[in-house]
């Protein structure tokens, strides 16, 4: 049986809900735009992490863009639905949490060559 625990809290709070869908806007006007990702999530009991750098509004969801890595050895841009990823557990049952420490270093295109490279996301 996996035991299955609440969430307590927002996964992303209004403040960096904000910055991600300002970067969305950024993003839909300017070309070549490549941000410093905003927010790290993982699976605390599984080898998943995303690093999001965009959200765009979609009926009561966001779509978020970022560099996702299921822990399958193939890290790559692309989307997902917050939804989703709230809704993702673990072996044990342990929801996704944001890494409260995380700061981005590099651009999303820098991290996204160290993972293609390292065949996971690497920090």
């Amino acid at each position: 049986m996996t035991l299955r625990f609440p969430r307590t809290e927002p996964l992303i709070p209004d403040g960096l809900r904000d910055q991600l869908i300002d970067n969305g806007r950024v993003s839909e006007e300017c070309d070549g735009f490549d941000p410093f990702p905003v927010v790290k999530l993982f699976t605390p009991d599984a080898g998943a992490t995303w690093l999001i750098t965009e959200a765009y509004p979609e009926d009561g969801d966001l779509r978020l863009f970022g560099l996702m890595d299921l822990g399958l050895g193939g890290p790559e841009l692309g989307y997902a639905m917050l939804s989703e990823i709230e809704d993702a557990r673990g072996k044990l049952g342990l929801p996704v949490e944001r890494d409260l420490y995380f700061k981005a270093e590099h651009r999303l295109s820098t991290y996204a060559k160290l993972a293609r490279h390292a065949g996971m996301i690497v920090i």
